[in-house]
């Protein structure tokens, strides 16, 4: 894959690119790696773009969503964790972007736990894994504002019969002639209260 790098002139890679584009499942690797030098190198200056969203837009009909994941691909998992063509393509574009969020920021071990499962878990059951895993962390992460508010939509909504747009309907009839200063004492108090229950 260095070959490509530096036997490659800015418009033989972007020939590459237009050619690659075709087999993307097949070329993915390469693909990520010429857009990634080309994002890195601002070789799309060559092209007379600002920037690589216009760049690969307009050039390729290729969504900078899509160029970037291609690109991030090749940086995560070829340049910083130095894992061979072979491995990535057997795992495939798909689940690699599946495992993405959870290898990113993680330690070494823990990447190797992932590409190891991507390796072994069919797409379905790792997709399934991860989205029970990160539900799991944000209910973790929930905060006790978050879970007194939730508690109270459903409270309401449960009573008045209603959907959540509906209840704010409702509270805005509700409190539309409410006493605006008297309103504001009462929070305050509430908010104190409640902050010092939950400390």
């Amino acid at each position: 894959m260095t070959e490509i790098r530096t036997t490659m002139t800015p418009e033989e890679k972007f020939d590459a690119i237009a050619n690659l584009k075709e087999r993307l499942e097949d070329n993915f690797v390469a693909l990520g790696e010429l857009l990634s030098e080309i994002k890195r190198m601002r070789l799309y200056r060559f092209r007379g773009y600002d920037n690589f969203k216009d760049f690969v837009e307009a050039e390729y009909q290729l969504s900078a969503t899509l160029a970037n994941r291609l690109a991030g691909t090749f940086d995560l998992y070829v340049e910083d964790m130095d894992l061979d063509e072979m491995s990535i393509k057997e795992i495939g574009f798909e689940r690699l972007q599946l495992i993405r969020p959870m290898v990113h920021k993680a330690d070494w071990e823990v990447r190797e736990e992932w590409i190891k499962k991507a390796e072994e878990t069919p797409t379905n059951e790792l997709r399934q894994e991860i989205k029970e895993i990160r539900k799991q962390e944000k209910e973790d992460n929930k905060d006790a504002k978050m879970i007194f508010i939730e508690q109270y939509f459903e409270k309401m909504t449960s009573w008045l019969n209603c959907s959540k747009t509906e209840l704010n309907f409702k509270l805005a009839l509700f409190f539309q002639d409410a006493d605006l200063d008297d309103m504001k004492k009462i929070i305050r108090e509430r908010q104190r209260e409640f902050e010092q229950s939950t400390e």
